[in-house]
């Protein structure tokens, strides 16, 4: 497999993909991951209907003024993994975007902790709103944070 392509998806590239095409191409490589994926090294890895799962590799350019790692990862990949399990109940020509997000960091975040994996679930999916919600662990299935997002659907984008 190449390097991984980062950039967002065309019109073109997305016509006719339904939330859950979306993000198993994304998964694929076969559209190109967020930018945000990069300087986060994050990256989806399991997607199903109403489920996703990220991955994340903390270093030490993430690191905040104590030597830890940055809340806003463990955020940036609990709003993410929620963000896209919604994404996978949506038809083509229908877009999200996050409205609330909480999160409760339950454990510090070490540079070298090496992979996290983060998996959103849908919670309720109305017409107008959706709830997701994602918990963070480590390799160890140990909890480091996990959270809920709120989030509104966007018809005819």
């Amino acid at each position: 497999m190449g390097a991984t392509r980062y950039g967002v998806a065309t019109p073109e590239e997305a016509a006719g993909m339904s939330g859950l095409e979306m993000i198993e191409a994304l998964a694929a490589g076969k559209l190109p991951a967020p930018p945000i994926a990069q300087p986060m090294r994050m990256a989806v890895t399991e997607v199903e209907k109403g489920r996703v799962v990220f991955t994340g590799t903390p270093d030490e350019t993430l690191l905040n003024p104590l030597g830890g790692v940055h809340g806003g990862f463990a955020l940036t990949l609990i709003d993410s993994a929620t963000g896209c399990a919604v994404h996978t109940m949506l038809d083509a020509g229908v877009g999200y975007a996050t409205v609330e997000t909480k999160a409760n960091f339950t454990r510090p975040i070490r540079a070298d902790c090496g992979t996290v994996f983060c998996e959103g679930r849908v919670v309720s999916m109305g017409r107008q709103i959706a709830t997701a919600e994602a918990y963070l662990r480590d390799g160890e299935g140990r909890v480091l944070a996990h959270g809920t997002s709120t989030l509104i659907i966007l018809s005819g984008r």
